[in-house]
């Protein structure tokens, strides 16, 4: 799948938005990419994981073990691992804490895991994830998103694939330009309800 069949997807889905959006890392941009969009419906969700799938297997190898972020990256995750042929798990947060592996999720010696999310703008989610990873005794090998909107400038302590990698701008909001700023701002991520 080329990055313009990826981004026909999310348009088709009306999930690629442009307006004002305070993202679930704090920054504000003028494009939101609605993944929920995607995920809501299988056929389109298949086909981004599938083409992941084989992104991931190109250059990362066999797979055993796809791990991701809840919430967002658990859908995208575990149609990933099904067309790796490989196990799905998630790191979720304990009330106002960080990520950790629960309901009997682990990463056994000598199994090699991938983490798996939606979208990467700064790479916090997957920093978090790969920390709360460090007592595993399985190897990470890579990260791997549908979409970097970072530009490859997000950091996260691994190599990151991606089907799509976009420049998009994402401003702190003490530094909006004036287009922006004139935009009454909505917040459509869902990192905010994640902590209750």
């Amino acid at each position: 799948m080329t990055p313009e069949q990826v981004l026909e997807e999310f348009r088709n889905a009306g999930a690629l938005l442009e307006g004002h959006f305070i993202l679930s890392s704090g920054l504000h941009s003028g494009v939101f990419l609605q993944k929920m969009a995607i995920f809501s419906e299988p056929p389109r969700t298949e086909r981004l994981c599938r083409a992941l799938a084989e992104a991931i297997e190109a250059r990362f190898g066999a797979i055993d073990i796809v791990v991701s972020p809840a919430i967002g990256g658990i859908v995208p995750g575990y149609e990933t691992a099904r067309h790796l042929g490989a196990r799905a798990i998630f790191v979720e947060r304990d009330p106002g804490g960080p990520f950790t592996l629960r309901r009997g999720f682990s990463i056994p010696k000598g199994k090699r895991a991938v983490i798996v999310e939606d979208i990467v703008t700064t790479g916090l989610s997957a920093r978090e994830c790969l920390a709360s990873l460090t007592d595993e005794a399985g190897e990470i090998v890579g990260a791997a998103c549908l979409i970097d909107r970072s530009g490859g400038r997000g950091e996260i302590g691994l190599p990151l694939l991606s089907l799509v990698t976009l420049d998009i701008p994402a401003y702190p909001a003490d530094a909006l330009p004036p287009e922006l700023a004139a935009i009454p701002a909505v917040k459509p991520g869902s990192r905010a309800q994640q902590k209750s």
